[in-house]
């Protein structure tokens, strides 16, 4: 059992909490009903959480696990829950990154503090709710302090105790769930959250009743989507830059008076604050000028309020599609018919995949996601399509040029099953590698790396470590092609000149080898391969 939690702990419990999340998405969608019935809860705090994570993953040692965890949700938070939830983290990390050790009684007092702080990003704080549970959870905690149970595996205990007694008691105090007889989606999404802590510190996971959704509430196929109530008509969100406390103020009071669910979270960034703005309005434009007149608003996305059905798909109408890095890809793809899914400022998320598989329209969808990185994700969109209808079908590229083998074998005219299942064997018959440049220092299975290495991966294992890209590529060719091969296909990304040099060498050391090469790769894989 630990007794503080380090900068390992944390991060352990960050991905436990996915794992949780994700394990739950559909049922905490499907709790949604406050502030509106739009079933995305449970999506926007796996969003959220996985923001965190994925700020975790891509860290170095020089800063407090704390810090980073907050920061990444705080940037990647989505939705009412998702930003209270960010909020929480950056009350976490506001008390314990630097205090260590983050024992049982600083854990407690933290947890309090937390919840203090995600009440007041709130504009009209109500009870039954998400900031409920989280109150009690510190308080229960704190409790569990003053009667004498100080380690740290009985105080995490006692807040995710106090933080379920609390969300069993949500439907008496709010009328929207005692109506539709759930307990309060958010609220039970940070049970989950509390839960995996306790199985990092413990070793134990919880028992707890399973979350049940009463079947007139569930968005059966056959019954209508649940409307949201009278009000504001879409949520607005967007994080905002180069915005000072003054202007934030000023910004909170307007978007309080155009509209309701307002959240607003600051986090301290490498290149200054920047700040999460949530809001329900009916004047999008007013709420995205409020954020201009105050800073630099970006990464804004409006959805409807209303649920907008998706459009049924059309019987025997089969498509592709595929994720790409860059627009370069994209453009590669759609040549060969594929709808395409372009990489934006939050990655490729399920939610994207998804939609795009939705508005193609065809009944019959197979989906490349061509990085390794990305295959759970496509697996998760797979299912919710399946759930809406679709019959989909993942091929497990875990690269472009395994992709466009797929594609070139795909054949409209075969049977859907059989036509996955070809797909999937050209992608497996072709041999992936690529060239990257080490950002930091790190332990390879070629040995150890530098910022500024240049690095040979083939099948996602570095095979080779040099100073130069057009050395380490050729390298990577040679060794590949040692186990053999007909067709060379090089992706390159801006710099022509790694492409000529390296056609250059194909055609004087391999010149048996057809060599097909593209351009308009990512600017991060100077050189991607595939060898059939």
């Amino acid at each position: 059992m630990l007794q503080a939690l380090d900068d390992a702990a944390v991060g352990q419990w960050c991905r436990a909490a996915v794992e949780a999340l994700s394990d739950s998405r559909g049922r905490l969608d499907d709790l949604n009903v406050f502030p509106v019935p739009d079933g995305d809860t449970g999506t926007n705090l796996l969003h959220t959480a996985e923001g965190a994570l994925a700020a975790l993953d891509s860290a170095g040692p020089a800063e407090p696990a704390w810090v980073v965890m907050a920061r990444g949700a705080v940037l990647a938070a989505r939705g009412n829950s998702g930003t209270i939830l960010a909020q929480l983290l950056r009350g976490l990390a506001d008390q314990l990154a630097h205090q260590p050790p983050a024992d049982g009684p600083t854990v407690a007092a933290a947890l309090r503090k937390a919840a203090e702080s995600a009440y007041t990003a709130v504009a009209d704080p109500e009870e039954g709710t998400f900031l409920t549970v989280a109150r009690a959870s510190g308080e229960a905690a704190v409790a569990a302090v003053d009667e004498g149970r100080t380690a740290l595996g009985d105080v995490v205990l006692a807040a995710a105790d106090g933080a379920r007694a609390a969300l069993d008691r949500t439907p008496g105090q709010l009328a929207a769930l005692r109506a539709a007889g759930v307990v309060d989606a958010g609220g039970a999404g940070l049970c989950l959250v509390l839960d995996a802590l306790v199985r990092t510190v413990t070793g134990v996971r919880p028992v707890r009743p399973a979350l049940s959704v009463p079947h007139r509430h569930r968005h059966d196929a056959g019954s209508a989507p649940h409307q949201p109530p009278p009000g504001p008509g879409s949520e607005v969100q967007y994080l905002l830059a180069d915005a000072d406390e003054t202007a934030v103020a000023r910004l909170h009071e307007r978007l309080a008076a155009l509209g309701d669910s307002l959240v607003v979270v600051g986090v301290d960034t490498p290149t200054g604050r920047e700040w999460n703005v949530h809001v329900h309005v009916s004047d999008v434009g007013a709420a995205i000028e409020a954020g201009v007149e105050a800073g630099r608003p970006h990464r804004i996305t409006v959805t409807p309020l209303a649920p907008v059905p998706p459009p049924e798909p059309v019987p025997g109408l089969r498509a592709v599609v595929a994720a790409v890095q860059s627009e370069g890809l994209a453009e590669l793809f759609r040549a060969e018919g594929v709808r395409v899914v372009v990489c934006g400022a939050d990655g490729i998320t399920e939610d994207g995949l998804l939609e795009e598989v939705v508005a193609c329209g065809a009944q019959e969808v197979v989906v490349l996601p061509n990085d390794a990185a990305l295959l759970p994700v496509a697996a998760r969109a797979a299912t919710r399509a399946r759930e809406a209808g679709r019959e989909i079908g993942v091929v497990p590229t875990r690269s472009p040029v395994q992709g466009l083998a797929a594609v070139a074998v795909a054949d409209p005219g075969r049977r859907f099953g059989d036509d996955v299942i070809a797909m999937a064997e050209a992608a497996a018959a072709t041999r992936w590698a690529e060239v990257t440049v080490a950002d930091q220092e790190a332990l390879t299975s070629a040995g150890r790396c530098h910022p500024g290495d240049v690095l040979g991966s083939a099948e996602g294992d570095v095979v080779v470590i040099g100073a130069e890209l057009a050395a380490v590529a050729c390298d990577l060719l040679d060794r590949l092609l040692s186990a053999g091969g007909e067709m060379a296909t090089l992706v390159a990304g801006p710099d022509e000149e790694l492409g000529d040099t390296v056609c250059r060498h194909l055609a004087s050391v391999h010149p048996t080898i057809e060599v097909v090469r593209y351009g308009g790769g990512p600017s991060s894989l100077p050189l991607q391969i595939g060898v059939e």
